[in-house]
């Protein structure tokens, strides 16, 4: 049993102190701050996350109930809701997006030792983007429709471990595929994505770079069939065919595509897929694209359990640093996962993890095992003493 320090007090220690002062250092975030540091600020934002605390005054009052247990978590002091709110309206985001990336190489060395559920070798990545609804009275610099506000998070997911890669944060109005385009990948990368980023002379960019996607093929398309390709007689294979649009300018290697139509038993219809890989079988291709349903349950998971519906601040740097915190919360209970061997869902892991944040026991044995009770201490006598009358 760990007796020096919380479990919250753990959590934090999954993250190098070095590197975060180096990222404090490299986005000026403590310029001319005095008394409450970036640290203390990073702290009682993962409590917000962690914890499910609803305000600042949550927050703060939280941490303040907990004050002999502070010393562990790095910081000496619960903050006041006014110091705390003007740091996360003034000090940048981007201090958390790299604190994030610097978890998320932690959580990809872990990754690697996952069995992977496709036998390819390509990495396998779902872009994707949610759109995270404001109150266009309170945040009128995100004016989405005439009476909504909304941020959009673009979302890039590594299916080793389902972790989350890379993620912008834009306005509600951007287009997916605008920022898609902006995005690079790495040589041989298979990408699924949905209807939203289909354009076909960024699909030609991304076969000239050897980058493969796997995407559902808009109803009024316009193509030609170059050739059939022989399908499995039983099985729910439909088509599998190569084509080429009429609205590419010449016909050339890389403007050719291939087509995939499969057959689906439970909704009695048949879905067609495009890609631009032609060496995968049809059925693989099929199952890539399902397997896209992850980067859903991905946004599932982060609305229903972390705090980015309702906001601690009105301002876009405030918005931004609460989404950021939220990622890392999220990059944190995939680390915990990938840690135990306990099959812990992610609700069920954020539910119970609240409820133990400030307890002192050791938080890799509460992972495999979190339904047994701490150790008895060694010496002691854990027996119900007798209240009966000696006779």
């Amino acid at each position: 049993m760990n007796k020096f320090s919380s479990i919250f007090g753990q959590i934090l220690h999954i993250f190098d102190k070095r590197d975060f002062i180096r990222a404090v250092m490299d986005t000026k975030a403590e310029h001319a701050s005095k008394g409450f540091n970036c640290w203390d600020q990073f702290v009682a934002m993962l409590f917000c996350q962690l914890g499910q605390a609803h305000s600042l005054r949550e927050i703060c009052g939280g941490l303040a109930t907990c004050l002999g247990k502070l010393k562990h978590l790095g910081i000496d002091d619960a903050p006041k809701r006014s110091t705390l709110s003007y740091a996360n309206e003034h000090r940048p985001w981007q201090l958390y997006q790299k604190n994030f990336f610097h978890l998320l190489e932690k959580c990809q060395s872990l990754a690697k030792l996952q069995r992977r559920k496709f036998r390819f070798k390509n990495k396998l990545f779902s872009l994707d983007a949610t759109v995270i609804e404001l109150c266009v009275t309170l945040f009128d610099w995100a004016t989405f429709r005439q009476t909504k506000g909304a941020v959009k998070l673009h979302l890039l997911l590594d299916h080793d471990g389902y972790l989350p890669s890379f993620a912008v944060i834009t306005d509600g109005k951007t287009s997916d595929i605008k920022v898609a385009r902006r995005m690079r990948f790495d040589l041989g990368s298979m990408l699924i994505m949905d209807q939203g980023y289909i354009d076909y002379e960024w699909f030609v960019q991304r076969t000239q770079q050897a980058v493969y996607f796997v995407t559902r093929l808009k109803d009024k398309a316009s193509f030609d069939v170059v050739e059939d390709r022989p399908v499995p007689a039983r099985g729910n294979i439909l088509k599998d065919q190569i084509i080429f649009f009429h609205s590419q300018a010449q016909l050339s290697l890389e403007y050719f595509f291939r087509l995939v139509e499969v057959w689906i038993e439970d909704k009695q219809e048949s879905v067609i897929f495009l890609t631009n890989n032609l060496e995968f079988a049809a059925s693989t291709i099929a199952a890539i694209y399902k397997d896209r349903w992850q980067v859903e349950l991905f946004f599932k998971a982060i609305k229903q359990n972390l705090k980015i519906k309702t906001f601690l601040g009105n301002s876009p740097n405030a918005v931004k640093t609460q989404i950021w915190t939220a990622l890392i919360a999220m990059l944190i209970l995939k680390y915990l996962q990938l840690c135990s061997r306990f099959s812990w869902s992610l609700s069920n892991l954020i539910a119970l993890l609240r409820h133990q944040l400030f307890v002192y026991r050791d938080l890799f044995a509460w992972l495999v095992n979190p339904f047994e009770g701490p150790p008895a201490l060694a010496g002691i006598d854990t027996k119900q003493l007798s209240l009966g009358l000696t006779r």
